[in-house]
This record gives structure tokens, sequence and C-alpha cells, in this order.
């Protein structure tokens, strides 16, 4: 294979993938379900961050579909979900399943390279939630 049609190895990106159940609450058929995605596909890709997605089957499993997609970092996924158009699209979002759906890239590998990316999660992410400022001792003011 020549080395211009290998991959790269991923850098700072964020995979997001939601898994729905066939079939959908709120669809009439495995067709509208698989319409309904792409539209939700296509909105997200004219989104700024947005790198590429795929609607999948489940080989094993014909009544999952998943539907994954790439974007440039965390930030750029969370504004997306934002925009208008996007949010006109939330009926076919609350078909996931309830699970965690967006993951950082941490070791990408090609055939010819390895690439490991420290993690982006902050140290006090456990901590600090919101209403809470990230730092040391920040005070929150007088908002009584």
């Amino acid at each position: 294979m020549a080395e211009a049609a290998r991959a790269a190895p991923y850098r700072d990106v964020v995979l997001v993938v939601t898994r729905h159940r066939l079939p959908l609450p709120g669809y009439a058929d495995t067709a509208a379900a698989l319409a309904a995605a792409r539209d939700v596909l296509a909105v997200l890709a004219e989104q700024t961050g947005y790198l590429r997605g795929w609607i999948t089957r489940a080989v094993d499993d014909p009544d999952l579909l998943v539907l994954a997609h790439e974007w440039a970092d965390a930030g750029s996924y969370r504004r997306a979900l934002s925009a208008y158009d996007v949010k006109l699209r939330w009926p076919f979002f609350l078909t996931a399943t309830d699970e965690a759906t967006a993951f950082e890239v941490l070791v990408s590998r090609t055939p010819d390279s390895v690439l490991e990316t420290p993690s982006a999660i902050a140290a006090d992410h456990g901590t600090v939630g919101l209403g809470f400022a990230a730092g040391p001792d920040i005070p929150t003011g007088d908002f009584a």
C-alpha cells in the first residue's frame, strides 16, 4: 500500500459513540430511523470541529445501530450540541442507550506508527462541578 493511502494517527481527537436499539421509539420503522440518523450526521457535519462520522450496524446484532463521529476536540463537540439545528434533532439523540458517549483518544496506531497522547481531562475533574471555579481557593462572592 502506498504511503499516501495509509491513515495518519489521531491526535487530540474526541470520538463520540451513541448506540441505538431498533426499533427506535417515535420512528415508524428501521428505514425511518436510518433516515433520521443520516439527517443527524449531516447536521453534525456542518458544525465547526466535526471531522468525520459513520452510521453503523452491528454485524452480529442487526437491531443495534451505532452513530459514531469524530471531533477536533471536546469543546467543538459540546458547542455543536448547542447549535439550533442540532437541538432540533434531540428526538433522535434521546433514543440512545444511557451510557458514556464521548471518548478522548489516548493511543492511536496505524500499521506504521504509534501515537500516545496524554489525557486532557483536568486533574480536579471529580471535585469541580457546575457553579464552582476550578482552582485551589476561589471565593464564590456574595450571591445570597
